[in-house]
């Protein structure tokens, strides 16, 4: 194999795993497709502008949450990197990426669907790496 082939897929092993989040003892809860940051089931993630980034808060509760359904993880989950691990009001805990905390849309019905995005007059967002 040559060295440039060999450096392409080492390139492109490190971007994947960075987009990855990897929360201690192994689970992963996001990845990246097309662009977008995805949940494991491959549908969209958004963020709320309305959510103060690095505050350890989310805004959206309630009926929001009905609407944009955080994505949730266990409640002894720890974060490394870019990723992070907040309480919401209710007591469960959502995960965040780069202090945003993430959310689905429900009107998603499909994997690749980025129907949220925009809405609120911009306010919610794809969720890029």
């Amino acid at each position: 194999m040559s060295r440039l082939l060999r450096l392409l897929i080492a390139s492109v092993s490190m971007v994947t795993l960075s987009a990855c989040s990897t929360l201690m003892g192994g689970t992963s809860y996001t990845q990246v497709n097309e662009g977008v940051l995805v949940g494991t089931n491959n549908m969209t993630l958004y963020t709320f502008a309305k959510d103060a980034v690095g505050s350890g808060k989310s805004v959206c509760n309630a009926q929001c949450a009905t609407n944009w359904p955080p994505l949730l993880v266990e409640a002894n989950a720890k974060a490394s990197g870019d990723y992070a691990v907040i309480a919401r009001d209710d007591g469960k805990k959502q995960l965040t990426y780069k202090g945003a905390p993430l959310y689905f849309w429900a009107k998603d019905v499909k994997p690749g669907d980025k129907t949220g995005d925009g809405r609120a007059d911009g306010a919610w967002k794809v969720a890029k790496p």
